[in-house]
């Protein structure tokens, strides 16, 4: 997936970002996952939800994403004598490239997955509250499968849940619906191949 840029020149220190570095970012993933499922949110919002960081700092990464291309500006409105402006994920932003993916260091990798763990957990305190959650009602789950699958097979399976989460996720907020997160990760705990059955 590519990364869309504006159009407007980015300061030095923005173009030095790749979009590992620019994504993979405590902060800016947080926000980027904020806009998942085509949401529109005004800064105003987006605070209300990302609320333990400082004001000043959120809005300096939501402008560093708007001159990325990540997200952009679909709607302004004069509010209490500023403009207030809501913004939306640029469709095919918001992802890591392959290439940058590659160039990253064992400690890179080690770093992001703790920074967009972190992310899941703060999702899921959020979840839990200081009420009473019901995971059966709220169709909550953590869980983990094991699979013996060869690459091929491992392609084919993913392929398939691609072809089943891209058929809705698109699908718009609607009467009776609700906005749910899905999170995935996939680690191969084997080197090599395994011969025999398990």
């Amino acid at each position: 997936m590519s990364t869309v840029r504006s159009k407007r020149p980015e300061p030095a220190v923005d173009t030095a970002l790749n979009s590992a570095q620019l994504l993979l970012h405590p902060v800016r993933l947080r926000v980027v996952q904020a806009f998942l499922g085509d949401r529109h949110l005004t800064t105003s919002q987006l605070r209300a939800e990302i609320d333990d960081v400082p004001a000043a700092t959120l809005y300096r990464h939501v402008a560093l994403l708007a001159r990325a291309g990540v997200i952009e500006v679909v709607a302004e409105r004069q509010a209490r004598g500023s403009v207030e402006r809501t913004y939306r994920l640029v469709p095919g932003a918001g992802s890591v490239m392959p290439a940058d993916l590659a160039a990253m260091s064992v400690d890179d990798h080690r770093q992001a997955f703790l920074i967009f763990m972190a992310s899941v957990i703060k999702d899921f305190d959020r979840y839990l509250g200081d009420g009473e959650p019901d995971l059966e009602r709220d169709l909550v789950g953590y869980r983990q499968a094991a699979f013996h699958l060869t690459d091929e097979e491992l392609r084919e399976m993913v392929a398939e849940i691609s072809n089943v989460v891209e058929a809705r996720r698109d699908l718009p907020p609607r009467e009776g619906t609700r906005r749910r997160v899905l999170t995935t990760v996939l680690i191969p705990t084997e080197e090599g191949a395994r011969g025999g059955t398990a």
